[in-house]
């Protein structure tokens, strides 16, 4: 089985700054992380090369030191990893970035799975997976939480539901992207650090995907940032304090005057 997985280099949640000229997310300074909800593809990925044999390849659309989190994707299992990265890519909006990463799956050739985390928290849309299946012409499904059995012919998942999950079959080529509860991502062992310290990671630019200049970037992108701006206080905010009582009781004072 050979299963791709797409995986992004994020802002670390508590150092997110932007770019108040562009109104873009600054990644420059900025300290990164491997998005959550990738590592949780990953991990699914491997564990499904264990199970059934085959390869996993990652692959990363960003900057040249997004190759930091390819290498630690293969000091976790990944076979090999590939970087497309080139400044015309810088401001692409989820449309554009699911048309580039399409181009690029499409260089790198054969495969049966692509595997995704549900969305980035940079940007937490949830719609690259999806947009990348459109552009790949091959079925999808998402928030899935668990694989339930896999062979060469087709896997059964759960898709997790606002009531439940639902139980599915599918054959290959195919889609999916994953939610947390799906595993618990392995720990990096110092053989596999050793191996990604000394992997070479396959770059790609815009020229070398075939690329379209008017559909990559900000000039491919059908939605933009066109101003960020902090919400409005509202309301009266009051911090309570003391035993359980006492806040309960002093709660029941402010809130007295709004009782009818």
């Amino acid at each position: 089985m050979k299963i791709i997985v797409c995986i992004k280099q994020v802002p670390d949640a508590k150092d997110v700054r932007l770019d108040p000229e562009t109104n873009t997310l600054a990644r420059e300074g900025v300290e990164s992380i491997m998005n959550p909800y990738d590592q949780h593809a990953l991990e699914a990925a491997v564990s499904l090369k264990e199970s059934c044999g085959g390869s996993v390849t990652v692959l990363s659309m960003g900057p040249p030191q997004a190759q930091e989190v390819l290498r630690q994707a293969i000091s976790c299992g990944a076979d090999d990893a590939v970087l497309v990265s080139d400044r015309a890519f810088a401001g692409a909006d989820t449309w554009a970035t699911a048309y580039t990463l399409g181009k690029t799956v499409e260089k790198i050739g054969n495969f049966d799975l692509i595997i995704c985390g549900k969305q980035a928290i940079d940007g937490d849309t949830a719609q690259v997976g999806p947009g990348l299946a459109m552009r790949l012409g091959i079925p999808y499904a998402t928030c899935i939480q668990k694989i339930r059995s896999a062979d060469s012919e087709s896997i059964v998942f759960e898709r997790m539901m606002d009531e439940g999950y639902d139980v599915l079959e599918s054959g290959y080529p195919l889609l999916l992207t994953v939610v947390k509860d799906i595993n618990e991502p392995r720990v990096p062992s110092l053989k596999g650090k050793m191996k990604a310290k000394k992997a070479e990671i396959a770059v790609m630019d815009a020229a070398a995907i075939g690329a379209e200049a008017d559909c990559i970037g900000l000039a491919g992108s059908p939605t933009q940032v066109v101003k960020v701006f902090p919400p409005e206080p509202r309301g009266e905010r009051a911090m309570l304090s003391g035993s359980v009582d006492e806040q309960v009781e002093q709660l029941v004072d402010k809130i007295k005057p709004y009782l009818v």
